[in-house]
Formats: structure tokens, sequence, C-alpha cells
């Protein structure tokens, strides 16, 4: 199996980390993100780099933020779905 076939469904392959969290800071908001993820570059003075300097270090953090992207990106695609629905209706 070639590494596109597994990468296939696999949301986070070619997504960079600092754009995951940019993404997340920017639907959800540093505070919101905190409330998540409890980590302390979260809460206190935030910014991506700080950030992002944790989170390459510590996987089990990283782990937290990917999986919060994932639900992020399905939410966001059930949303759009039903207002598609919607409007077809």
């Amino acid at each position: 199996m070639s590494e596109a076939e597994k990468n296939k469904n696999n949301p986070l392959h070619g997504v960079k980390l600092k754009d995951i969290l940019e993404e997340l800071v920017k639907f959800y908001g540093w505070k919101k993100l905190a409330n998540f993820v409890d980590i302390r570059c979260f809460m206190f003075d935030p910014t991506v780099n700080s950030s992002l300097k944790f989170l390459r270090k510590t996987p089990w953090a990283r782990t937290k933020v990917e999986d919060l992207y994932i639900n992020m990106i399905e939410d966001r695609s059930a949303k759009e779905e039903l207002k598609a629905r919607r409007e077809e209706s």
C-alpha cells in the first residue's frame, strides 16, 4: 500500500500544526480553547509561537489539539450539510 493510500482518510495529512492551531484559535478563541485543552500556554498570555513550542514537545497535548481540530472539521461539515439540505427544501 502506498503512502497516498495510507493517508487518504487521514484529515491531518498535509496540515501543519501551526495551521491547525491558528484555525482553532480563529474558530474558538484562546479562552474556549483553554477550556477544551487544559494547558497553561492557552490560558496565560497565549501566543501561537509559545503554544507551538509546547505542543511540539508534549505529545499528549498535541493529540488533544489534533482531536479537537478533527471534531471541529466534522462539526463544520455537518452544519454545512444540514444548511444545504434546508436550502434544497
